[in-house]
């Protein structure tokens, strides 16, 4: 069926792969960004975006807002990919940062999928949402305190949002599911793989030996969006090359 779906962080790599990804399942995209300079190519396809700043209770109502203004309806989907990437031991993180961390990460999702709930309790209808999580909220994962912390929470929201909007409560019949994708080559991991030995080493840690492209999270994110989907709720898939479960044999030197 098609349907209207609404992403934040659109101008991330993610973000802007799964809006290429919705278009491509002939659906309609809603494309949300704090930086709308960064939306001009997915403009130029005609997209519909937005310049909200989602980690704000005002900026994700207004978002919202602006959505159903535009396309004269609350969109059946919505999927927080606004995030930021935080790799610090704590004893090197500053509250500052672990403020912004907080705010780019859990925040983000808190608010968007707040004001969505409480728009679609005006006009009532089945709808799915999902959040973007990480594979360092159940894995540890050296020097990832403060996104693992975020993350941690993005995951509890999805279990507890899906568990209250399940059964209809204030009218409705939500479900709610989350990713955790491991490391995705992107714009804020740039730094990560720019090089040779920078690549071999975040590929080596996989044990499918890669790790992933923006086009891996949107498919998946795509599959938890369609109807194939439909009894599955209140879950964070994994999307992470097998490295939060697999463990691949290492052979001596």
């Amino acid at each position: 069926m098609g349907r209207t779906v609404l992403v934040t962080g659109a101008a991330g790599g993610v973000g802007a792969a799964l809006v290429r990804h919705v278009l491509d399942k002939g659906w309609t995209p809603i494309a949300v960004s704090r930086q709308s300079e960064r939306l001009a190519a997915l403009a130029a396809q005609g997209v519909t975006c937005l310049a909200h700043d989602v980690s704000t209770f005002d900026g994700a109502r207004a978002a919202v807002r602006e959505a159903t203004e535009r396309t004269g309806a609350v969109p059946d989907a919505l999927v927080n990919c606004a995030g930021e990437v935080l790799i610090a031991p704590l004893h090197r993180t500053t509250e500052a940062q672990y403020r912004r961390c907080l705010a780019a990460n859990l925040d983000t999702a808190f608010f968007t999928l707040g004001a969505w709930v409480d728009a679609l309790r005006a006009a009532p209808k089945p709808a799915v949402a999902v959040l973007v999580s990480s594979v360092a909220a159940g894995t540890g994962l050296q020097n990832h305190e403060a996104v693992a912390a975020a993350k941690a929470g993005v995951e509890a929201l999805v279990r507890t949002a899906a568990a209250t909007y399940a059964s209809g409560t204030g009218g409705l019949l939500l479900r709610i599911n989350g990713v955790a994708p491991g490391l995705v080559e992107t714009p804020a991991t740039a730094g990560f793989v720019k090089t040779e030995a920078g690549r071999k080493q975040m590929a080596a840690q996989y044990p499918l030996g890669r790790y992933g492209q923006p086009d891996d999270i949107a498919a998946a994110i795509g599959w938890l969006l369609a109807d194939e989907s439909a009894w599955v709720n209140g879950q964070v898939l994994g999307v992470d090359g097998g490295l939060a479960a697999v463990r691949p044999l290492v052979r001596a030197q």
